[in-house]
């Protein structure tokens, strides 16, 4: 048995309204991530320098020996951006959330004191603002626990948010094992909130953004001038404003440090972007843990039984009568590379019509065989499956004069004769009218015609089938 965990699907086409408060037809959060102290450094215990974010051209880290320039460039970030940053913010009224790594927040106290003041929310970012890729588990696991306590003690409460940037496979299932945070950002995955269930937890994620972001200064394809930058977000923002419009409300996030964006020069299409925000109504400048706070209220997550986590008997139980008769082909489909994207109504039917397309001719025709005559000697003796009865019923076909089921009764014979099965059609894609048009249309097909058009109708008729049991 083949299980896929990657989450392709999302909510899939009928994501959820946001309802935001007040009726926002938006949500734009700006994070400010505080990494100014926490950065790869032999003052801080590491191996070499940091060579991530600055505004050094092509920078790589320097073993064993610290680099000055790149040193003074995350001092700008704290000693000038930062403020920046700040008289922006507050001048504007809106507050921010900041990815704060624990060990540089302890060494910046007065910046933790400003934090405080504007009443933003000072999230978690880590203990060190260092690669976490090869680090081995029960050191995270040790080094997330560190960052909680640090944190705590640096600022007067435990942090409610994670975000560690530079992680591994591991630290999202690590930071939900911890159980104390009601958000974990960890993920660029979505433009809404998510729930992830981790063991017995049910886990928020609130997803990050890179593109919305000044990291984009550091790198390429990046931003050359602040106007570039603001442009960006700007377009992001009305895009996202016009979906609020249309009745799909979504986040917007916008990633933010010190020593990029807090440059002058730089700055100015953030202020731009605000401004622009600004003139409209119904945008909502959260912080973080108030959207965890509104999604948790008004979008709990409900554990639901999961296609793709189920035993083969409880799957084949649920899904062995969608193809009439033919258990099988859930037996086969079982053993396919399942995983959430298979959680839905669509997502089973396509594996169900994997094994039914890949099946023999002669598989295929066992299972043309398995579907009872339209109105026929099944249907008056009340011996038809469940589905198959109302699936008649809801073309009218339990209620034909007696000159209607002798027309049918005349078509099936015919057509079972001439091609060899009875003829199939998903009935509630018609009415008793558009039926009989069908059955007098296709009754003249040559065999293999037939045979590929009833093919796909059994699979439309499974498709009816399994809307039904996800509805």
């Amino acid at each position: 048995m083949r299980r896929y965990t990657r989450n392709m699907r999302g909510y899939g086409p009928q994501a959820p309204n946001a309802n935001w408060p007040n009726g926002a037809k938006v949500a734009v959060q700006f994070v400010l991530n505080y990494e100014e102290g926490g950065e790869n450094c032999l003052l801080h215990g590491d191996a070499g320098s940091e060579g991530f974010l600055s505004d050094i051209p092509g920078a790589a880290p320097w073993a064993g020996q610290r680099h000055w320039n790149m040193e003074s460039i995350y001092e700008y970030g704290a000693r000038a951006g930062f403020w920046r940053l700040h008289r922006l913010f507050t001048g504007a009224d809106i507050p921010v959330t900041i990815y704060g790594v624990a060990s540089a927040l302890a060494r910046n106290p007065e910046q933790v004191a400003a934090m405080k003041s504007a009443g933003w929310e000072i999230a978690s970012h880590g203990l060190k603002w260092v690669e976490h890729k090869d680090m081995p588990e029960d050191e995270e696991r040790a080094a997330i626990a560190e960052a909680v306590r640090l944190h705590t003690e640096v600022v007067g409460e435990r942090p409610r948010g994670w975000y560690t940037g530079r992680c591994s496979m591991n630290t999202v299932a690590l930071v939900a094992e911890e159980g104390g945070f009601d958000y974990i950002s960890d993920t660029y995955d979505d433009d809404l909130p998510h729930w992830m269930e981790c063991g017995d937890r049910d886990q928020l994620i609130i997803p990050y953004t890179l593109e919305a972001n000044d990291m984009r200064f550091a790198g390429a394809p990046g931003w050359v001038t602040g106007q570039d930058f603001g442009d960006y977000l700007i377009d992001a923002f009305d895009t996202l404003y016009a979906e609020g419009e249309a009745g799909a409300p979504k986040m917007m996030s916008v990633g933010l440090h010190c020593r990029l964006v807090g440059r002058p020069g730089k700055i100015a299409g953030l202020k731009k972007f605000i401004d622009h925000i600004q003139a409209h109504s119904d945008v909502w400048c959260p912080r973080r843990i108030e959207i965890a706070e509104h999604w948790a209220t008004h979008h709990p997550h409900k554990r639901i039984e999961r296609p793709s986590q189920m035993t083969k008997d409880r799957f084949v139980s649920l899904y062995g009568g969608i193809f009439e008769h033919s258990a099988w082909i859930a037996e086969r489909a079982f053993e396919l590379e399942l995983g959430p994207a298979h959680d839905c109504a669509a997502g089973v039917h396509n594996a169900l019509c994997r094994m039914f397309r890949s099946a023999t001719e002669d598989e295929r025709l066992g299972v043309l065989l398995a579907h009872p005559d339209l109105a026929g000697k099944l249907a008056a003796a009340g011996r038809l499956t469940a589905e198959s009865t109302s699936e008649q019923a809801s073309a009218g076909l339990n209620m034909l004069t007696d000159e209607e089921r002798e027309t049918f009764t005349a078509l099936n014979t015919d057509y079972v004769a001439k091609h060899g099965f009875p003829f199939i059609i998903a009935v509630r894609d018609h009415d008793k009218a558009s039926i009989l048009a069908a059955f007098k249309r296709r009754i003249n097909n040559d065999r293999a015609t037939e045979f590929a058009e009833a093919c796909r109708q059994v699979e439309r008729i499974a498709e009816f089938r399994l809307q039904d049991l996800f509805a």
